[in-house]
């Protein structure tokens, strides 16, 4: 008989490539996931994985096994979810992840609507986007919370459309385009002290793409891992930054917020989860309290608008 959680492991391992990978992802050692892998192996008396003194690389029969696995994983948890459709209360733990920001503005609203549940508990962390997808496709999760800026949505899981997140941006009070009634002028901004993120993250790259209207992005002689840390020295009148709207959740004091003229440059923020997985009461419920948390922060922030696509 072939074990449901080995099956699981050798499926991490044809969408990771590597133990390593495996091992790092789930928490287990290398050595705990090799000795697993070979029990598996043993369990279906055919040789699965091919190793080297370097490398390890599923054999014909473990990409074959992989296709069933990946079959049987999902028919579980589709008996799952009908036999827990029929119960009247959400119970049990909903693991759900989520990109920082969106778990800092999310989680309030999350903890109000939820704490009437009292069976059901939730644990929420952070992860990038691109790993949340891939851990919700696993099963190590059962929802993520992603964001994308440029058009690109999971083909494979159920899509929830939250929130439209536009690139703002941020001033100190004291700032000359902290006053409304002052046009914000993106050639004037250009070489201004800005805080941004380091090169590469999402928003860093929307910045960029936005400065390249007037000329493209000055070098910069600072950057900060975290929104957060980035709002915060705005607050402290070091510099100017553009953030997603989003971000401001958490509330910051000391600042002001505009928006930047010409067509907007935004983001999208989504709910996805296994088709399999939607119909559990405690997952269903989950994803209803986080359309009201959308709803509650595009109301309460501004600059946010509920996506309905």
């Amino acid at each position: 008989m072939l074990d449901l959680r080995r099956l699981t492991l050798i499926c991490e391992f044809a969408r990771r490539g590597s133990i390593a990978s495996v091992a790092a992802s789930l928490g287990y050692s290398a050595s705990a996931v090799s000795q697993q892998l070979a029990a598996l192996e043993r369990e279906a008396g055919v040789a699965l994985i091919d190793r080297t003194s370097r490398s390890a690389e599923l054999t014909d029969a473990g990409r074959r096994l992989v296709q069933h696995a990946e079959r049987i994983i999902a028919m579980v948890e589709t008996a799952e979810s009908d036999l827990s459709a029929h119960a009247e209360t959400p119970a049990g733990r909903v693991v759900m992840t989520s990109f920082p920001t969106g778990a800092v503005a999310f989680a309030p609203a999350l903890a109000r609507t939820l704490r009437r549940h009292r069976e059901l508990s939730l644990r929420l962390r952070q992860s990038r986007s691109g790993r949340g997808l891939r851990e919700v496709e696993s099963g190590e999760v059962d929802i993520a919370l992603v964001d994308d800026w440029w058009g690109r949505r999971p083909g494979s899981l159920r899509v929830f459309p939250l929130l439209r997140d536009p690139l703002v941006l941020v001033v100190p009070r004291r700032h000359r385009m902290a006053d409304p009634e002052v046009p914000v002028e993106l050639g004037a901004l250009r070489d201004e002290p800005w805080m941004v993120s380091p090169d590469g993250e999402p928003s860093r790259t929307a910045m960029d793409r936005l400065l390249g209207e007037v000329g493209g992005a000055p070098p910069v002689a600072w950057e900060f891992e975290g929104l957060g840390t980035i709002l915060s020295l705005v607050a402290k009148g070091i510099g100017i930054a553009a953030v997603p709207a989003l971000s401001l959740a958490a509330g910051v004091r000391g600042v002001a917020v505009r928006e930047f003229p010409g067509d907007k440059i935004e983001r999208r923020v989504y709910a996805v989860a296994r088709e399999s997985s939607v119909q559990r009461p405690s997952v269903a419920a989950t994803l209803r309290a986080i359309h009201v948390a959308a709803r509650y922060l595009a109301a309460d922030l501004g600059h946010l608008t509920v996506a309905n696509e």
